[in-house]
């Protein structure tokens, strides 16, 4: 028989089992739920919401500067997994703008520089998330300053996709050429009735209609009948993947202006090997690279995602810690092994939501389809993607660009449109993240002190709306 106080020890250990496979198997259930899709269809076209911005990049880079586009598939398609299995969004994976932009013009930036720019940046953003200091910069930067940066963003990724549209672009040297023909595999009439079929299917409500009650029992019933028909057939044609069957009608005219290049395919997958930095190539990487893009990183990679996420999936929690690091460890793996610096967007979030993008799933049907990509064909696909009509891109960029822009219709006040404005417009005509931050903040900062002065409280000088502090 047991004494009492080996009974109430042996009562604590049964009431108290080992954590370990509870905490397992609810990990694993979290991991189901958010890859679980709300829709294949409407998941898969959700995922081309952010090839607008992803293939013009990549692609330029293979080709002017010899980036391992097959290594680069295949980390980023698991970066894309991972990151769907960890946030239960259609979390975007892009490459780092400035990085890029300063690579392409700058003869000397190769891909050593680059490998090094990317790790650099993401070694940052990964001590500026463990050790809470994004945190503290998420709570201490003003809604109308973010909204100020996407809006910025967005309109940069609309002005872009026009040129992309409008102008033949020489894209390993960043620059427009001629104006686009109207006829062709890659004219405006072509990107023009692409615009307008997502516009179709995207932008149309269904018109559930309204039964007339003075109408005899039998009439009626027919035009229930017709009405329901009419409901199925609307309700097919809106529900088709616009942005899937745009970027497929780009497939197919890719092979029909150049069938030769199902020659050019060599099957298997790139060598990935270490890539070698020097000394000089750290230190031009950090300051070519690194300094120019950590602002933008902060504010559209990290602060302004977060800030989207919750307005897009208000059920979602995660902060800007999380978000940090998880920019900072996949630039920190890849890195070595030349795959491109690579972090969240603003604008590839938005375009991924506007395209149907709701689970985790989304982002990573399009981490499987690089994967495969990356292993079976490697480099090769560069041959492909140089045929791909760039304006069928800018199409898809330009969606993205628009509902980027689109989430700063919430500035309520004058004041705060105001600073809004004056950040997007720095930014835009300087080019610059950083810039248009500055005096985003300066001006905010300014119209405090001068609501203090007329008497207001010292409490006021500094309120933040109260979705600004849920992370």
């Amino acid at each position: 028989m047991l004494h009492s106080s080996e009974l109430n020890s042996h009562s604590i250990s049964m009431a108290q089992p080992s954590p370990t496979p509870d905490s397992s198997s609810s990990t694993v259930q979290k991991v189901k739920r958010n890859l679980v899709m709300r829709s294949t269809w409407a998941e898969l076209n959700g995922a081309m919401g952010d090839l607008g911005t992803y293939i013009p990049i990549v692609l330029s880079l293979t080709l002017a500067k010899q980036l391992n586009l097959g290594t680069t598939l295949i980390f980023t398609g698991f970066y894309n997994i991972v990151t769907g299995a960890i946030y239960g969004v259609p979390m975007p994976v892009q490459p780092m703008k400035s990085i890029a932009a300063v690579a392409l013009a700058d003869p000397t930036f190769s891909v050593p520089e680059i490998m090094a720019s990317g790790i650099l940046t993401g070694a940052t953003l990964l001590v500026l998330g463990v050790t809470g200091l994004m945190q503290l910069a998420y709570k201490l930067i003003p809604l109308c300053v973010v909204r100020g940066i996407q809006l910025a963003q967005g309109l940069s990724f609309a002005l872009t996709a026009v040129k992309y549209v409008r102008k033949v672009q020489d894209l390993p040297k960043s620059k427009s050429l001629e104006n686009r023909h109207w006829l062709g595999f890659d004219g405006l009439i072509l990107a023009t009735l692409c615009v307008c079929f997502i516009v179709t299917i995207n932008g149309a409500d269904e018109d559930h209609g309204c039964h007339r009650q003075d109408q005899g029992q039998e009439e009626l019933r027919r035009e229930t009948q017709v009405r329901s028909k009419m409901r199925k057939v609307r309700r097919v044609f809106f529900s088709l993947p616009s942005a899937f069957l745009v970027f497929v009608l780009g497939v197919v005219l890719a092979f029909v202006r150049r069938p030769r290049v199902m020659h050019e395919f060599r099957f298997g997958p790139s060598s990935i090997e270490v890539v070698k930095m020097s000394k000089h190539a750290w230190r031009q990487g950090f300051i070519k690279g690194t300094i120019p893009q950590l602002p933008l990183s902060i504010l559209n990679s990290v602060i302004a995602v977060c800030k989207l996420s919750s307005d897009l999936f208000p059920g979602k929690d995660f902060s800007v810690t999380s978000l940090s690091v998880t920019v900072g460890l996949m630039n920190l793996v890849g890195g070595w092994f030349g795959a491109m610096p690579c972090c969240h967007g603003a604008g590839g979030l938005a375009g991924q939501y506007k395209f149907g993008g709701r689970s985790g799933g989304c982002v990573a049907l399009l981490g499987a389809a690089k994967l495969v990509l990356g292993f079976v064909l490697g480099s090769s696909l560069a041959h492909f993607f140089n045929q791909f009509p760039v304006g069928i891109l800018g199409v898809l960029l330009l969606f993205a660009g628009i509902e980027l822009a689109m989430a700063s219709r919430d500035m309520n006040t004058k004041e705060d449109s105001f600073v809004m404005l004056i950040c997007t417009a720095v930014s835009l005509v300087g080019s610059s993240a950083a810039l248009g931050f500055l005096c985003g903040m300066i001006v905010f900062v300014l119209l405090k002190l001068r609501d203090w002065t007329n008497g207001k409280p010292l409490n006021a000088i500094w309120r933040h709306e109260d979705t600004n502090e849920q992370v």
